[in-house]
């Protein structure tokens, strides 16, 4: 059974020498602008090298997260940094947009791909559909419990990763708008705000006094306990998350693991000094996903962490040593010679600086103590073999130590030479903007059939309803629906997802709609659209998905509106249509966990409630399907700017209004009137950070 490896996070140099000096496999680090915490030091091409170096010497391995979601005039920079992180010889690159995949593969083939959390993989199909596109690994969801990542690893046929300790994001990562719609931030361009640490009240709360509780606040995750379980059934990284902390965080970290991935007890209290959040949780992996998760950090927390550090600065003031090697020392009459070896075939030499002296007892015991002494170094002297020609010869232990350190010293130099991934030609596709603007079309998105306002269907295309309503759509109205899929299929809906699909690919229905990588594989064949959840923002990606099969798109709602302007995807030499959101109160997170928990039980509850924020503001929550979604309080609205966005068609994005208010926002969106109350343009003029 192979070692299940230890994950670090590095946001900065000295984190990438805590990480390493106390015992983490392989770390992860961000290529400047283009991951998912921009905040972090992060590292472009020339530190890269470095970092890589300084870690292969250490056998270390080195992943890339090029993880944000692109737009069309950072493809360029993107391609560089495939190159960048190609000539230092990095081991993997983790992917969230489409786009770098595509680049990665494009550019640098044999250059391993992890798909990033953010691609929302939590489902068996989804990782078995990154697999068909080339990727080595799939970083899944935070969400699922020991029983998901088992079924997931034993039948995707790729690496699994976990997240086993650090900060869990309330909502499913890659389908979280909150940071963007609220102050700009995109999560999903690594801007976050951090908007769910805030006050919002669940349930009911007294006139005027908002912003009492935190109810959208996890708890940090801590199942390092539980590593060795992982291992046992063949996950292949433990990912500690954390690339916005500290040094001393990291290597407590680290070490913790290091215990747990033996089964071995460690200071869980030391752990939780280094940082917590009212503690941790194990509710996902546990499967008791309950209000016990929600959890805030409290200034004592903060303070006992400063504390702390002194200790935590010890387990990386001295460097692990990690890399067995093999010394033979030959002694002759007129000189010694020191040859290192380790594992990967490396090999250095030394020779001695004086002359060897006739010993009159036996020196080996004394000889092989002093070549074993490589600490402060990463060598480990596994192996220590000495041969002399006749004698017994006596060296000084200076000049012994002299050679190991002139051996050990060339060995680290060599085994830190990069090693280059091939790289080929490549030349980013053209990217015609659209010069005229099509008249754009209609379609209306709906909770349920009871929402549909049938008397006020005139001039919209296309129906969007969930695949769960099939049965409650009426058949004259099948030919015009799109069956959408669901964005999360936790526990047996997957299965449940895959059987509707076969059930109702023949009841006359227009086709389906694809709110996740799996949709594309278990819709393989089938009419295909692409919904919000796929986080279309760059023509690549949107050309990446046409050509699995995906045949309109809808851009994410996060694109301004000059960015949409050169996505036009094509396929056997026409232009797909793509489509933009023009009403509805948007879905700005999507959790597993429920807020409404922490007041209540799905026993008391009527699967729908509110939260409120310190500024009285009331997002509705609705329960359904496994998840809760939370809406935006104010909805968006483009229906009088009907030639302000490049797109074919325009989506009314119905969640919580009834059939005759439905009926009322169509007719506005028809007869492009301006809107009857409180709205926003959300991010098409402003976009985001």
């Amino acid at each position: 059974m192979s070692k299940i490896e230890i994950l670090a996070p590095v946001g900065n140099q000295e984190m990438l020498t805590a990480a390493v000096f106390s015992g983490a496999d392989a770390v992860y680090l961000g290529f400047s602008g283009l991951n998912a915490r921009s905040g972090a030091g992060n590292f472009d091409a020339e530190t890269l090298k470095q970092a890589v170096a300084f870690c292969h010497g250490r056998g270390v391995k080195v992943h890339v997260a090029i993880n944000t979601t692109l737009y069309g005039s950072e493809l360029s920079a993107a391609a560089d940094a495939v190159r960048a992180v190609a000539a230092a010889g990095a081991d993997a690159v983790i992917c969230q947009d489409l786009a770098v995949g595509a680049l990665c593969r494009d550019i640098a083939p044999d250059l391993p791909r992890h798909g990033s959390t953010q691609m929302s993989v939590h489902t068996l199909e989804g990782a078995r559909k990154l697999k068909e596109m080339g990727y080595t690994r799939v970083v899944l969801a935070r969400e699922l419990s020991m029983p998901e990542i088992e079924h997931i690893t034993k039948q995707c046929g790729i690496e699994t990763e976990v997240f086993v300790h650090g900060a869990l994001c309330m909502s499913m990562s890659g389908q979280c708008y909150m940071s963007a719609f609220l102050g700009g931030r995109s999560g999903n361009r690594g801007s976050c705000a951090g908007p769910c640490r805030l006050p919002f009240d669940a349930g009911n709360i007294p006139e005027g006094m908002p912003g009492r509780a935190h109810h959208l606040s996890l708890k940090d995750n801590s199942v390092i306990d539980r590593l060795h379980e992982l291992q046992e059934m063949g996950v292949a990284s433990a990912k500690i998350e954390g690339r916005l902390r500290t040094p001393e965080y990291v290597a407590a970290a680290v070490n913790a693991c290091l215990a747990g991935r033996e089964a071995m007890a460690y200071d869980r209290n030391l752990l939780e000094r280094a940082f917590s959040r009212s503690g941790f949780t194990s509710g996902w992996l546990d499967g008791k996903i309950n209000g016990s998760m929600f959890g805030t950090r409290s200034e004592l927390q903060a303070a006992e962490t400063k504390k702390t550090l002194p200790a935590l600065r010890e387990l990386f003031r001295r460097e692990r040593q990690r890399v067995p090697v093999t010394m033979l020392l030959e002694i002759e009459e007129f000189g010694a010679k020191l040859s290192v070896t380790d594992e990967d075939g490396n090999k250095a030499v030394a020779y001695g600086d004086a002359d060897p002296q006739p010993a009159q007892n036996d020196p080996t015991a004394a000889l092989q103590r002093s070549l074993e002494k490589c600490g402060g170094t990463p060598f480990l002297a596994q192996k220590i073999q000495i041969a002399m020609d006749e004698g017994p010869w006596y060296l000084p232990g200076s000049v012994i130590n002299e050679m190991r350190r002139q051996a050990l010293d060339s060995l680290l130099k060599k085994r830190e030479t990069l090693k280059p991934w091939a790289v080929q030609a490549y030349t980013l596709p053209a990217m015609p903007v659209r010069q005229n603007l099509p008249k754009r079309r209609l379609k209306a998105r709906f909770e349920q059939w009871e929402q549909v306002p049938q008397d006020k269907l005139d001039g919209v295309e296309y129906l969007i309803l969930p695949i769960a309503q099939a049965e409650n759509i009426p058949v004259q109205w099948r030919s015009k629906t799109i069956l959408e899929l669901p964005r999360a299929m936790f526990g047996h809906l997957e299965e449940d997802t895959a059987r509707r699909i076969a059930k109702t690919k023949d009841m006359g229905f227009a086709g389906y709609e694809a709110n996740n990588i799996a949709h594309v594989k278990m819709a393989e064949g089938l009419p295909l659209w692409g919904g919000i959840g796929l986080n279309i923002t760059n023509p690549l990606a949107a050309q990446e998905y046409a050509n699995l099969g995906v045949s309109e798109l809808l851009i994410l709602p996060e694109v301004k509106d000059t960015d949409m302007l050169a996505i036009a995807p094509t396929k056997a030499g026409k232009n797909l249509p793509t489509g933009v959101i023009v009403y509805g109160h948007l879905p700005l997170m999507l959790t597993r966990a429920c807020p409404l928990q922490n007041v209540t039980d799905c026993a008391h509850c009527n699967r729908q409630g509110t939260l409120t924020d310190r500024k009285a503001r009331k997002f509705d929550v609705r329960c359904g399907l496994g998840v809760r979604t939370i809406y935006n309080p104010v909805p968006l609205y483009m229906g009088d700017k009907p030639d302000a966005l490049a797109v074919d068609y325009g989506v009314a994005y119905f969640t919580q209004e009834t059939a005759e208010r439905a009926g009322q926002v169509l007719d506005m969106l028809k007869k492009q009137t301006a809107f009857d109350g409180e709205f926003t343009r959300g991010l098409y003029f402003k976009g985001t950070n």
